[in-house]
């Protein structure tokens, strides 16, 4: 049985750190395209990064790009989404969802975890 669980989430201040995780089960992550997307109250869900299979390319939103960094450990099938320079403008549930395919679209995303909440204040 496919299943994501996603770690990490918590409160930081502007211009902190954050590392989120994306435990896999039931499938081999290095074998799928895992994306992080996000999702803040009143506002529609967004793609923030993704790490291809097989070949490991990624992608970064413009708006992320930079400050977060996505990587992958095949041993402990684990993303990882490294977030520094927290903004204001960064607050949202993030999830990780996985497919087979290499497309990181969330309409290509076949499996969703139940997220965790970022929270940037000061």
């Amino acid at each position: 049985q496919v299943q994501l669980v996603e770690s990490g989430g918590g409160l930081v201040q502007p211009g902190g750190s954050l590392r989120l995780a994306c435990a896999a089960s039931g499938f081999a992550l290095g074998a799928a395209t895992i994306g992080w997307f996000r999702q803040a109250p009143g506002k529609e869900r967004e793609g923030v990064s993704g790490i291809r299979r097989r070949d490991g390319s990624t992608y970064y939103a413009a708006s992320v790009k930079g400050r977060f960094t996505i990587s992958r450990d095949n041993a402990k099938n684990t993303v990882y989404l490294e977030m520094n320079s927290l903004k204001p403008e960064d607050p949202a549930v993030y999830y990780c969802a996985t497919n087979l395919r290499r497309s990181c679209s969330s309409n290509a995303m076949d499996y969703w975890g139940k997220g965790t909440l970022v929270t940037v204040s000061s």
